[in-house]
């Protein structure tokens, strides 16, 4: 007999453990949580929030996504990345990024309901794991993973706790592996990988100084140093990240990942961060400092019958991007209702199947987009001429020749510009953000072909009602007047049908279908005198159907189906498309 007891057993409670959590709370689904440590995050790793996971936290209700713009910097303060030789030195460059140029700006304001903000994980984490306790999460601290056997009716986990050394068994009917870049679940799992751990070394500086003198005027999350005789930092520069403005920061520097990790203590650290910053006088109240390592790995399939791992524990690369813990939530998000269909009897295993499939993906696009980011950095670094790092002088010189009044300068000066602008892919890819369009058994798709994408798929999001890709947000009005996003009329574990006048028949078959199955299938009906109003006409730009036709959504919003116009048998549609969507 084990000790415990649960659905569903999560281990960490980083991003995506405490999402998994929270979300399978919020559906009614038993699960546990354990961390091998005695609390959460302790230092601010990962930061930028963007637009889908803020629709995640959204989801979770108005007090979770109020907390997080609450306690994070706001998107303007995000500002531009600044390129300079210190802070207090010279500066080379700049871009607007973060969705900040008004061009991008307007794309952000067009796509979601949500802001992106910089919200650290120190913040982060809490807020979810509060959120998952608050509804019912049992939580486990100072409780270390060791093992776990599986059968045909569960799994069976053994935990260390490490307060009293003993071991105690978890019965559950899944497990869910959160737990991290180096996931002991997904080594035993034996999870096929693509890729290298390892690649580069970097150490982070964590402390406080007020620096607003510096920085006030420029705000930004990101301010790269480039300079003569200085070190490069693993993820591609020296950097010196803003925690909360303007007096906590985070310092990236990097180590020669083919010798042994340096010794970071507060000589070295004030060094750093003094020559960072250009303040030979700087002092800083150092808070941590540890090193870490750049990885370019990602799992090329997700799970093991009832064993699923999810967050760094399937996709391991560095902070460029800012994608890590959004990744990380998402892959919550998507798994999470598919769980709870499976242990509330809605849906078959078969289902489960899909995580993978839709997921794996996902994974492996922004392993390779997050590393990319890093070498996109060698444009700037070749147009300063900075290649040669054996002589600092040299280098100075080469940076310096770009103030001439001559051809050669002229070049120079082109090359840095273009060089600067290029790394939108890393500080405003959008479209690696929010375009993501699954293709399983959990779609169906009638043969309808996808629609291409007209713009760059990286930089800009291209929505679509086509099965897979996530529901377009556009604003609608309830029948008071209010103002809602058609992303707020679906999720919360629910499956979602809108319809139009005409598709009454849809809504009925929805109801009878949905009383079979037991499933609470939700519906809306849009159009006037409705009681949801297309007072701008931007569902009726958005739909890409009929007024008699419909949208079926997932609970993760995601279409999950869609018919141009009213069928003949609304109800053997609807049959069809869930027997195929739930695995029946």
């Amino acid at each position: 007999m084990a000790d415990i007891t649960t659905d569903v057993l999560i281990i960490g409670t980083g991003p995506a453990g405490s999402s998994m959590a929270a979300l399978l709370s919020s559906y009614g689904v038993e699960n546990m949580a354990i961390n091998r440590y005695r609390w959460l995050a302790n230092t601010p790793r990962a930061h930028i929030t963007n637009q889908r996971t803020m629709e995640v936290l959204r989801d979770l209700g108005d007090a979770v996504e109020g907390e997080a713009y609450e306690q994070a910097t706001e998107q303007e303060l995000m500002g531009e990345n600044v390129f300079c030789e210190s802070l207090a030195g010279e500066e080379l460059g700049r871009m607007k990024s973060w969705g900040t140029h008004p061009l991008s700006k307007a794309e952000h304001l067009l796509s979601s309901p949500t802001f992106m903000n910089d919200l650290p994980q120190t913040f982060m984490e809490p807020l979810l794991f509060k959120t998952a306790c608050s509804r019912g999460t049992q939580a486990r601290m100072s409780c270390e993973y060791l093992s776990h056997e599986q059968d045909a009716e569960g799994v069976t986990t053994t935990v260390r706790d490490r307060l009293t050394s003993k071991n105690f068994t978890v019965r559950s009917k899944y497990l869910v592996g959160a737990d991290g870049g180096n996931s002991l679940v997904a080594e035993q799992l034996d999870l096929p990988f693509e890729g290298k751990m390892g690649v580069g070394g970097s150490m982070n500086i964590y402390f406080r100084a007020d620096l607003s003198k510096y920085v006030a005027h420029r705000p930004s999350v990101l301010y790269w140093v480039l300079q003569p005789g200085a070190d490069v930092g693993g993820i591609g520069l020296g950097l010196v990240r803003m925690i909360r403005p303007w007096n906590e920061w985070l310092i990236v520097w990097g180590y020669d990942i083919n010798e042994p990790a340096p010794e970071v203590d507060e000589e070295f650290a004030t060094g750093v961060a003094r020559q960072l910053v250009g303040d030979p006088e700087l002092e800083i109240d150092l808070i941590s400092a540890n090193v870490w390592t750049v990885n370019n790995m990602y799992a090329t399939h997700l799970q093991r019958n009832r064993v699923f791992c999810l967050g760094d524990a399937i996709h391991r690369h560095p902070p460029s991007n800012g994608l890590g813990s959004n990744t990380s939530i998402q892959d919550s998000f998507n798994l999470a209702w598919k769980l709870a269909a499976v242990l509330k009897g809605q849906a078959g295993e078969r289902l489960l199947e899909t995580y993978s499939t839709e997921r794996a993906p996902i994974a492996k696009q922004i392993v390779t987009r997050a590393n990319q980011s890093i070498t996109e950095f060698g444009p700037i670094i070749e147009a300063l001429g900075l290649e040669d790092a054996s002589d600092p002088a040299k280098m100075q010189a080469n940076m310096d020749a770009r103030c001439a009044d001559n051809a050669e300068a002229e070049k120079q000066r082109v090359a840095l510009n273009e060089a600067i602008a290029f790394k939108k892919y890393e500080f405003d890819a959008h479209g690696v953000e929010m375009n993501q369009r699954y293709k399983s058994d959990a779609v169906v798709t009638d043969g309808q072909m996808e629609p291409a994408f007209e713009l760059d798929a990286e930089l800009h999001y291209q929505p679509t009602t086509w099965p897979g890709a996530r529901l377009p947000h556009v604003f609608v009005f309830d029948a008071e007047g209010g103002q809602l996003s058609t992303l707020d009329l679906c999720g919360k574990g629910k499956f979602t049908l809108i319809t139009g006048i005409g598709g009454e028949a849809w809504e009925e078959a929805a109801k009878c279908l949905g009383e079979e199955l037991g499933i609470d299938i939700r519906t809306h009906l849009i159009g006037p005198r409705r009681q949801i109003v297309d007072r701008t006409g931007d569902w009726f730009r958005a739909r890409e159907i009929n007024d008699a036709g419909c949208v079926l959504v997932r609970p993760d919003h995601h279409v999950a189906w869609r018919s141009e116009d009213l069928a003949a048998d609304p109800r053997a549609e609807l049959t069809r498309v869930f027997s195929t969507i739930l695995a029946k």
